[in-house]
This record gives C-alpha cells, sequence and structure tokens, in this order.
C-alpha cells in the first residue's frame, strides 16, 4: 500500500513539473486565442510525461531513458506530434550542442539529461562515468566546407496589424514585400535569387491578375510563400518565381488546430475560433529549387519539427530556407524560441539556413548554429548575405536513424550499469 502511494506522489511531482514546464513554454499559443487552447494543450502534452514516475521504481539511472523516449513519442503523437518543447532546442549555446550533428537532435537531448544525471549522482558522491562517455564523439570530426557562394537577399515586410487576422489586408502585405523588395533591389543589383516568408502573399497569385503581374515584374527568381487554391483544395506553398515558370512546393506537416481541425466537431465546442480555420490540404514529396550553384531545399514553419522532413531536405539541397509567420503571435517568444529550434536544426544536418519571417525574426544561420545576422520583430526591413553552399551531408544524415537506434541503446546500457551497480 505505502509503494502504491509513493509512486501516486511521484506522478502527481511529475504532472505538476511537466505542466509547469510547458505553461511556461508555451505561453505564446494564448496570445490571440485566449487561455483555453493554451491550457488543454499543456495539460494534454503532461500527460505524456507520467510514465517518468516509474524511476521511483527502477532507479535515476533510468531516468535519461524513460525521459527521452517519451520525448520521441511527443514528436510523433498525437496528430503527427508537438516537439517544440524538446530539450535539443534548448541547447544552441551548449559547447556540446555540436553532437546533434553527429547524433541529431535525440543525442543532444540525451547528452544534455545525462549531463544533469551525472550532476546528481557526483552531487551524492556517486561518479557515474558512463554519464558522460557519449561526450567523446565530440572528438570524431565532420569535415564540413563550403564550396560555392550564393547571394540571397531576404525580405521581412512585415504586416499592417498583428494578430489572427494580419492577413485580413492580404494585398497590404503583399504589397508591404513588394516595396521592401524594391527598396533593397535599389541597393543590391547582384543578387542571385530573394527569399520572401510564409503567407507573404496570401492572395492567389495565379487568379489575382495585379499580383501576378507584380512578381513578373521582378527580374531576379523569387522564393515566395503563397497561399494558393486547386480545386477544392487549399494549398500552402513555397513557390519558386522566375523566368515565366514556376516551382512549386506544398507544405508537407500541416500544423494541428492552425492548418486544420483534428476533432472538429469536438474543438469547436471549445473554441468558436475553429470556424474561423479553414482545412489545408498537405503535399507528398520535397521539392528542391535550383538556381545556379544553390539546391535550395524549402522548409515550411511547422515543418521543422518533423526530423523526416528536415533529414531528407538536407540530403538532397546544400542550402535550407525556413519560411515562417509569426504576426499570429503577437511580439511573444514564439519567433525567439523558433530561432533557437532553428539554429539546432543548422548543426544536425550541417546546413546554412537562410530563415524569413513576416514580421520577425529573420536570419542568417551558419552550420554550427551561429546567428550570422538577424533583425528586430515588428519591422519591415531587408537583409543582404552571401551564404555558403554545403555539399557533404553531416555525420547524422549519413547514419540516418542508426544515431537514433545507438543513442536509445546507450541509455538503455546506462540505465542497466546503474541498476546492477546499485543491487
Amino acid at each position: 500500500m505505502y509503494a502504491i502511494e509513493r509512486t501516486d506522489r511521484k506522478g502527481l511531482s511529475v504532472f505538476v513539473f511537466a505542466f509547469t514546464f510547458n505553461a511556461v513554454l508555451l505561453h505564446w499559443t494564448s496570445t490571440y486565442v485566449g487561455s483555453t487552447p493554451w491550457i488543454i494543450l499543456s495539460l494534454g502534452l503532461s500527460l505524456l510525461y507520467l510514465p517518468l514516475a516509474l524511476v521511483g521504481r527502477w532507479g535515476m539511472a533510468a531516468y535519461p531513458l524513460i525521459f527521452v523516449v517519451l520525448e520521441e513519442v511527443r514528436n510523433k503523437f498525437p496528430f503527427g506530434g508537438f516537439g517544440w518543447a524538446r530539450v535539443a532546442y534548448s541547447q544552441s549555446d551548449a559547447p556540446y550542442a555540436a553532437i546533434a550533428s553527429r547524433g541529431g537532435a535525440i543525442s543532444l537531448s540525451a547528452i544534455t539529461i545525462l549531463l544533469a544525471g551525472f550532476a546528481y549522482f557526483a552531487l551524492n558522491k556517486k561518479v557515474q562515468l558512463s554519464f558522460v562517455i557519449p561526450l567523446l564523439v565530440l572528438f570524431i570530426p565532420s569535415n564540413i566546407a563550403t564550396v560555392n557562394q550564393t547571394s540571397v537577399l531576404m525580405i521581412q515586410g512585415n504586416v499592417p496589424e498583428l494578430g489572427l487576422d494580419f492577413n485580413a489586408r492580404a494585398k497590404q502585405v503583399f504589397y508591404n514585400h513588394v516595396d521592401e523588395t524594391k527598396k533593397a533591389l535599389a541597393k543590391y543589383q547582384k543578387v542571385d535569387f530573394i527569399v520572401w516568408p510564409e503567407n507573404a502573399v496570401d492572395v492567389d497569385p495565379y487568379t489575382n491578375k495585379d499580383v501576378y503581374e507584380e512578381l513578373e515584374s521582378f527580374d531576379k527568381p523569387l522564393i515566395i510563400g503563397a497561399i494558393v487554391g486547386k480545386g477544392d483544395k487549399l494549398l500552402n506553398t513555397s513557390i519558386l518565381w522566375g523566368d515565366k515558370t514556376q516551382d512549386i512546393y506544398v507544405k508537407q506537416h500541416l500544423t494541428p488546430f492552425g492548418e486544420y481541425i483534428p476533432l472538429r466537431s469536438l474543438a469547436k465546442k471549445i473554441s468558436p475560433l475553429v470556424n474561423q480555420v479553414d482545412d489545408f490540404s498537405p503535399g507528398s514529396e520535397q521539392k528542391i529549387f535550383t538556381i545556379g550553384q544553390a539546391k535550395v531545399a524549402p522548409v515550411i514553419c511547422f515543418e521543422l519539427l518533423d526530423d523526416e522532413i528536415l533529414s531528407k531536405a538536407a540530403k538532397s539541397s546544400n542550402l535550407l530556407v525556413v519560411q515562417t509567420n509569426s504576426a499570429t503571435f503577437g511580439a511573444s517568444a514564439e519567433s525567439a524560441q523558433q530561432l533557437s529550434i532553428t539554429r539546432i536544426r543548422a548543426i544536425e544536418h550541417s546546413r546554412n539556413v537562410v530563415s524569413v519571417s513576416t514580421t520577425g525574426i529573420s536570419a542568417v544561420i551558419d552550420f554550427n548554429g551561429k546567428v550570422l545576422i538577424q533583425t528586430s520583430m515588428g519591422t519591415a526591413e531587408h537583409v543582404f548575405a552571401e551564404v555558403g553552399l554545403i555539399e557533404q551531408s553531416s555525420p547524422r544524415d549519413r547514419y540516418g536513424d542508426w544515431a537514433g537506434v545507438f543513442t536509445l541503446i546507450w541509455l538503455l546500457v546506462v540505465a542497466r550499469r546503474a541498476y546492477v551497480i546499485r543491487r
């Protein structure tokens, strides 16, 4: 009876920890939709932390294994997963962040938890060297080098008003980006291509004559974020616009409750804002835009959380372009958190990244995760950058999912060895 009560207390402690952690981290989700969706999201995610209570029965050495396994579950479930709270994404400035290029984000999460476990045992005068042995992986050279460069002009056009109705005047958002582009081109003539963010063109460029002709007037290749209607389908796209042709990438991993509504009949009873969301249709394949020497893989906003999409994009490209829209989250921490995620993805896949937002933060990030240039939030700005093109794959991408498998095996070995010693 006492053992059951103790487990119940640990379960409550885990839930309180998980809810507090997620509620603070994800408070930006309540910016314009109120507290109800934010609290439901935090409560739902917290339930997926409850197996951590098993640590009381299996010992503290099992904590890293259980924590990382649960993190991987949350990356996939439910509704395709929501891995925003992954520990790895908080480690962009850590001295060991480069381990992501060897074993992926899962390995960076694992080593962070292992180091915390090492500190715990050391404070209790029980040194566990097996917790820190994975740091030796950092001594494996990755030999990443740039072989060419491309000139990129990034446009952050801003919006008339932050909030859910940021694009109520969709044409104004479009012309904000047009005006900022013309201003930038007056200063920089030698540009290989221009990047606009997600939702920069929320007026279908194929059905609106004014928008189409304006885009055709540019003599430089444009990568634009546009909403396109195709029959009865609504598509969130990245379009390479230039030379009288358009190459289109359709966002594959849509944002649940943002770009489509799971369990719509239930969701609309919780929030009337559900009726304002039209369901988008997902794409089914990666697209690479070839512009001179650059092989550009577009990544649209929420897709940053999808390991498979990022890995495929990096393997087939030499530059990643992230297009995002932070207008619906105002001046909250969302954009800064997304920047940190993007930095880890740059390290993980050994790719320089150009990240462009409608309202900020836009940034150029090198393959070591260093922010080379960044804009402010809530402003209209442009950035010109010479960005290196990288052909080699990171060790993580060469090994694929095996890096994650080896990480989990090591965590199991650590847990088993510490359990045997404790016995």
